[in-house]
Formats: structure tokens, sequence, C-alpha cells
């Protein structure tokens, strides 16, 4: 295990460079980037193809925070280019074709997908089946950890602590909602970037629980996952590298205390896209996480515990939180980490890797080449 320490200082880095293959070739790498373009998402979505939401019908506020913008497309490319060949494709229905057609010698996927139950999954399972080296974790991990209900039922099989919970939809027995833990968070079974979370998410009672429930299933088309509260400190870890090697990025504390009085203790989409404001960004995050170190060890054991279960690969983002007890728990793991550029954009993996001493660039690059030894390539 490589630890990077609190005081920024980072160790075991890839060193930025080598862009020559290792095959002998004098050519650089040719590099494809596959995102999800805000743009292209509002093109399908008003009816030159199909995600969700359906034209038509009710747009939730949040329904495109999970892709990407400009400024990241365009920040990732500029840094994978200072050493490879780089082309950018959107990952849509014609991407297969693209990279069949392309074949470059690998795909720098950080692709969300625009609809199904696998979205995620789409882009490393066409890597797949081509037979193309493709950054991060494979389908199944993706896919597993899109639906939050399935990778809770995996930790729990392996003994990982997370928070209770179980699934409601539309067909739910009523009798089924009176087992949930109150307090309870109710969020969407398969979405990230804190869609559907809101900070009326935290629900006491039973028939504020069955309100919120029908909300969401209404409103995001699927399940809702009904989570235990837990009521402690709350983590984000973001992790580098490959078993066994994997460097730990110093911790991410959620500062609750700077959000508006009354609000709940929430980082959902209020906290992140309505009350932090670029042009006027709160000090959400604390990094390094100011912790005692049994704590600080006890967090890093269980990111890493989780890792391995899971099979991460390349990079991911874990969030945690504290129980009534102190002790860390699983909340949900990202194998697609968001990378905001922007440090007034409050991203978490890119504020760990600044902590850690990485410029932007620098950890793209890193993650780059820890993918490209994986396949073999350099």
């Amino acid at each position: 295990m490589v630890v990077s320490s609190a005081s920024g200082k980072k160790t075991g880095a890839v060193p930025v460079g080598g862009p020559e293959r290792s095959r002998g070739l004098k050519t650089k790498l040719r590099v494809t980037l596959v995102y999800s373009s805000k743009q292209k998402a509002q093109e399908v979505q008003s009816g030159q193809g199909q995600t969700e939401p359906v034209a038509g019908e009710e747009e939730p506020p949040d329904w495109l925070a999970e892709y990407d913008g400009e400024d990241t497309i365009d920040a990732v490319a500029a840094a994978i280019r200072q050493c490879y060949e780089v082309t950018c494709a959107e990952g849509d229905a014609e991407v297969f074709e693209f990279l069949r057609r392309t074949r470059p010698d690998f795909v720098f996927n950080i692709s969300e997908g625009f609809g199904g139950l696998n979205r995620e999954s789409h882009v490393p399972i066409i890597c797949e089946m081509l037979d193309i080296p493709c950054l991060g974790s494979d389908a199944l991990t993706v896919g597993i950890c899109l639906d939050k209900a399935r990778a809770k039922e995996v930790m729990t099989a392996n003994g990982i602590p997370t928070a209770a919970f179980l699934v409601a939809d539309a067909a739910c027995d009523p009798a089924v909602l009176t087992r949930a833990p109150l307090p309870a968070l109710v969020k969407p079974l398969r979405e990230g970037s804190s869609m559907g979370i809101r900070n009326d998410s935290l629900v006491r009672s039973a028939a504020e629980l069955r309100a919120k429930v029908r909300e969401v299933v209404d409103l995001y088309r699927q399940p809702a996952l009904v989570e235990e509260f837990l009521p402690g400190r709350e983590f984000t870890v973001g992790l580098l590298g490959n078993a066994p090697d994997w460097e730990i990025l110093p911790l991410v504390e959620i500062n609750h205390a700077v959000l508006p009085a009354g609000a709940n203790p929430v980082y959902g989409y209020e906290a992140k896209w309505v009350w932090d404001d670029p042009a006027r960004p709160l000090n959400i995050h604390i990094c390094p996480a100011d912790v005692p170190e049994q704590l600080a060890e006890e967090i890093r054991a269980l990111a890493l515990r989780v890792a391995r279960v899971m099979r991460i690969r390349d990079w991911c983002r874990i969030d945690m939180r504290l129980d009534a007890a102190g002790h860390p728990k699983i909340i949900e793991l990202n194998p697609l980490p968001g990378i905001l550029p922007d440090p007034r954009d409050n991203s978490a993996l890119p504020a760990a890797a600044r902590a850690a001493g990485y410029s932007y660039d620098e950890l793209i690059m890193r993650v780059t080449q820890t993918s490209l030894q994986r396949h073999g390539l350099i």
C-alpha cells in the first residue's frame, strides 16, 4: 500500500513522461478520450436519441449533473496530449463503430452513458469486445457500483460495513417501508453526482418516507434506495493505482458546518450545486481531514478492503460516514469519479490530489500511466 502523507508530499507516484510504446515503436500511443457531454445529453433528451429524462416528461433539476462540461473535457485532453496523441469521442451509440474503425491504443474513459440500467458500463464493455485497453474498472464492477443496492449486497456478503438499506419501487408493498430505519436517506437507486439527493431527502417519519419514495420513483423513473442515516462525520477517500500498490490520497472531510443554518447534514444537490457557488465557493472540503490517526487508519483500511472486494482498478472515490459509535461505514463507491478541473468547483478527487502534491495535469497523467502499465503498454 502507498499512502500520501497529510503534509502533501506524494509517494509512489508514476513519473510523467514515457510517450513511446514499450514494444519499441517510435510513435506516440494513440489515446481516445471518451466522454458524455452536457450538450449531447440535451440533444438526446430533446428527441435525437433516447435517454432519461424522456422528452415531454418532467425533468429533475439535477439531471445534467453527471455529464461533462467543455472545461473538463478540454482539461483532460490537454493533460494527456502532453505525452500522447489524443482524439475525443462522445460515449453515445456511435462510439462502438468509431472505436472499431480507429482502433486507438488506449481509451481514457470518463463516459457516464446516456441511458439504460448499465449506462456507465457501455464503454468498458465495448472496449472489452474490441480488445482495446481501457482506463478504469471493468464493466461488471462499474455496473455493480452504479446500482447502490447490488453494491451493498456484495459488500455485506464480504463483511464490509455499510449503511442498512432497503429498495422501494412503485409496486412496493407499503408494509416493506415499515421496516425502514428512521431517520433515513432516500435517493435514486442508480444515479451519481448526488442526483436525487436533496436537503429533504433525510426523512424522520413514516409519512415523510412514503412521500419521498413516491417523489424519487416518479421523478427519476427508477426504484428508491432507503438507507439508514449515519449521524457521524462524512469523508471521501481518493484511491489511485491497482492492487496491491494503491495510493490513498489525503482524506477529504465534508464540512457540514458551512451549510446554511437549519440545513440537514447532507452533501446533496443544494450543497453541491446551489449553495456552493464557484463565485463564492463554500469551504465544503477539509483536506487533509483533521482526524485522529487511529480513525484515519481505520478509514484507509476500510477503503482498501472494499476496493479489493469490488475489484477497483486505476482510480476510485469512496464515500463513507461514521455511525453513532464513531466507526466508518461505506456509503458508495465511484469508479468513475468526478474530476472537475477548477478548484472553485470543489471536486473531491482533484482536491485530494492537490493535497497530495499533484497538479491537475499530473493527476490525469498519473492515472493514465498507471492504467497503461497495467495493460503492459509502457
